[in-house]
């Protein structure tokens, strides 16, 4: 299915049906079907053309869902760039995917301003609001006065399922972004399997919480919200105490967060029972889930059905773990998601047995192209041949295919020659009640090579000793994974969808280190 075809079969089905609900109006899905094709006609007005590379940098809003189709049915490549994108970040992404077209909110205006001069290639500007300066010394065109006079019918675009249709930014976490390639069948297939998984309807009212710029809010769960015909609120950025007068406001049923939120909502002090009453449905991924974050959670909302989703920007759901696989599988991630092949190998690529851990590899029709402009990343991401993805993570697989997710080969870290998994320090860690949060991760030592350290957020209004919690650690787990090294710090540097930048913790230790990180 092309992504533009997405939008059409829903509003052909249900005109009237409330597709999006934010600050700045309402839409029905067919009000935002022919504003797609509107803008659609507008991006070629414009000159674009079959694969033009556009960019956007907004927060979650209807404009953005508008940019999503429209761009689709124009044949477009819409890149989704992070609002907190620094200058360089900036420069960085649109440089590497050659960018012709930005579309922007005027809060980004200034930073637009100080990157401009270093793109050259950028042809267009257009804002998404009013707020843009006349005096200006840019051309930059309104959204609402460019789709005003077009045509509200589909754009004569030849397409086929096979065309690029996005770029999504990798997090960082780990090094610089990569720019996600992918095509409109990749992206309708991770749709289906989404909708399928999380088991939404189209009569359920879902919450967008994450970003739309990074793959999990847009591809898993924005667009598959979409297929299903579902009533979509936009929550702009994240904040829990919103969150729940949105919820109360309009009785969410459905909402799709990273473990980092659900930990600050139901620990919230506001916290509400009441607001959420409605809420059934809670799908989360971007960073595994401790047993016990998620057990106080299923505490605090006793009615809400919990779905794990393991996933990546590069092919999106690849594991899926339900509340009817039980809580005998309450440590994996679940199993493979709709589509998906999955396997555990061995550096060398051969398959290891039943319950040995080893290299996580995927493969499916929701793969990406490439990383765009990094034939070498591309390259070495597809080592295995065969279409089979190298996630760079760790796991192993039980006899029924449920996968245990240990950490990330890149966190892994490598003492005295013992393999550590700093996951497995965090899980002893949020055992205990003074950890609100927590992130382990090596750090260098002449004697070891690497040993663990942690830094530590404490829950209101406890307190604890470095040394009570390595004591803590060292009771459950082999004393020589303890970590050697506690800070407790105010919060942890998170990206835009709440994982921790392990990468920024590290760096100061390792600064005047003759290693790498």
């Amino acid at each position: 299915m092309l992504a533009g075809n997405i939008l059409k079969l829903s509003a052909e089905h249900s005109p009237n049906q409330l597709a999006i609900i934010c600050k700045t109006g309402n839409l029905s899905y067919d009000d935002l079907d022919k504003l797609a094709n509107r803008l659609a006609h507008g991006l070629l007005a414009l000159g674009a053309n079959k694969n033009t590379k556009v960019a956007i940098i907004s927060e979650n809003r209807a404009e953005y869902a508008i940019t999503y189709f429209a761009a689709a049915r124009a044949g477009c490549v819409l890149a989704h760039l992070s609002t907190r994108s620094t200058k360089k970040n900036l420069v960085d992404m649109l440089e590497k995917i050659d960018a012709e077209i930005l579309i922007f909110e005027s809060e980004y205006l200034s930073l637009i301003q100080k990157t401009i001069k270093h793109l050259p290639q950028l042809k267009q500007l257009i804002s998404i609001d009013q707020a843009v300066p006349k005096n200006s010394q840019y051309n930059i065109r309104q959204f609402d006065s460019l789709i005003k006079k077009m045509p509200s019918h589909e754009p004569d675009v030849e397409l086929s399922v096979t065309d690029p249709l996005g770029i999504t930014f990798t997090g960082g976490t780990t090094g610089n972004p990569k720019a996600v390639l992918v095509s409109h069948l990749a992206r309708a297939t991770s749709a289906t399997s989404a909708a399928v998984d999380f088991g939404i309807t189209n009569n359920d009212v879902v919450a967008i919480t994450t970003p739309l710029f990074h793959s999990a809010g847009l591809f898993v769960w924005f667009v598959p919200s979409v297929m299903i015909g579902a009533t979509i609120v936009m929550q702009p950025t994240w904040d829990a105490n919103n969150f729940m007068d949105l919820t109360q406001l309009n009785e969410i049923t459905a909402a799709f967060f990273v473990p980092s939120q659900i930990n600050e909502l139901i620990n919230h002090k506001n916290f509400s029972q009441k607001k959420l009453a409605s809420l059934r449905n809670i799908g989360y991924a971007g960073s595994p889930m401790t047993k016990n974050l998620l057990n106080r959670a299923r505490s605090r909302l006793p009615k809400v059905n919990f779905v794990e989703n393991y996933g990546q920007s590069e092919i999106c759901p690849i594991t899926i773990r339900k509340t009817d696989h039980g809580d005998e599988r309450i440590e994996t991630v679940g199993c493979a998601a709709q589509h998906i092949e999955l396997k555990i190998v061995n550096p060398k690529g051969d398959t290891a047995t039943t319950g040995n851990a080893g290299e996580i590899i995927v493969r499916g029709k929701a793969a990406f192209e490439k990383y765009y402009g990094d034939p070498m990343g591309t390259a070495d991401v597809f080592r295995f041949g065969e279409g089979w993805i190298w996630t760079g993570d760790i796991g192993f697989l039980d006899e029924e295919g449920f996968l245990t997710l240990i950490d990330r080969s890149k966190d892994m870290l490598i003492s005295g020659g013992e393999n550590i998994y700093p996951i497995e320090i965090e899980n002893q860690l949020y055992e205990h009640k003074a950890v609100h949060e927590c992130a382990v991760f090596g750090i260098p030592d002449d004697k070891w090579g690497e040993v663990p350290a942690a830094h530590i957020v404490l829950t209101k209004n406890t307190s604890v000793t470095a040394n009570e919690l390595i004591s803590f650690c060292a009771k459950r787990i082999p004393r020589h994974k303890r970590p050697r090294v506690i800070k407790f710090v105010d919060k942890l540097p998170k990206t835009a969808v709440g994982k921790i930048k392990k990468r920024s913790l590290k760096k100061p230790y390792w600064t005047n280190c003759n290693k790498k990180i």
